[in-house]
């Protein structure tokens, strides 16, 4: 038995789609194939069709993994409390794998995590006076805030835990003194002031989510 058929043998499933994951956190998902994922795997890219069908699976399986990552909220604790463990665990994940935000809700075949999480969501709102409507105008509220802060975190031109004031103070510099004064005032009363982080920002805005779903769920 060869090196290379010995290792194949010792594929799961798991180990496809953790080596998927890996592949395209360091390249990109454009750069994910099954001919790539196979060479980094050490064996035949036919290998992997005994695991997984295809492409389309392989991205399946890969939301998953991600999905697995999440905190799930537990019902019938403090709501406003696991959803701001979900949220930040979400937010999480989707900076250590960016290329999978634009996939989270696009699979027509979830998985078990993915279901398992989105039920958990439900769950724990449910179980804490929301009704069915409020619980799904919540869940949609919640993560068009938490995916649309990771994506605008991720393209920002420097990390959003530090950098902003010297993006910011360079801005000031290529602009005319009065041509954008409020775009000033934020830079100068706000984004320079020492001790700011982009990433604070997100809890600040999470807090105010939470608060309209407080009143959602009295009303």
């Amino acid at each position: 038995m060869t090196a290379k058929t010995h290792k194949s043998t010792r594929l799961t499933r798991e180990r496809v789609f953790q080596q998927a994951v890996e592949l395209a956190d360091r390249g990109g998902i454009h750069k994910l194939s099954m001919r790539a994922l196979a060479r980094e795997l050490g064996v035949e890219a036919m290998s992997l069709y005994h695991h997984i069908a295809g492409k389309d699976a392989l991205l399946d399986g890969m939301i998953d993994a991600v999905f697995a990552e999440i905190a799930l909220p537990a019902p019938g604790d403090d709501w406003r409390t696991e959803l701001q463990k979900r949220a930040r665990s979400a937010r999480a994940a989707l900076v250590r794998h960016p290329w999978a935000l634009g996939l989270m809700d696009s699979r027509s075949a979830p998985g078990p995590a993915n279901l398992r999480h989105h039920d958990a969501v439900l769950g724990c709102l449910r179980s804490s006076g929301f009704s069915v409507a409020a619980a799904a105008h919540a869940y949609s509220l919640l993560d068009s805030y938490i995916y649309g802060f990771a994506l605008q975190e991720l393209s920002l031109p420097f990390d959003a835990s530090e950098g902003a004031a010297s993006v910011a103070a360079d801005v000031l510099e290529l602009i005319p003194s009065g041509a954008y004064p409020h775009l000033e005032e934020v830079a100068r009363e706000h984004v320079l002031k020492p001790g700011y982080s982009y990433a604070d920002e997100f809890e600040i805005g999470l807090g105010l989510v939470l608060d309209a779903l407080g009143r959602l769920r009295e009303a």
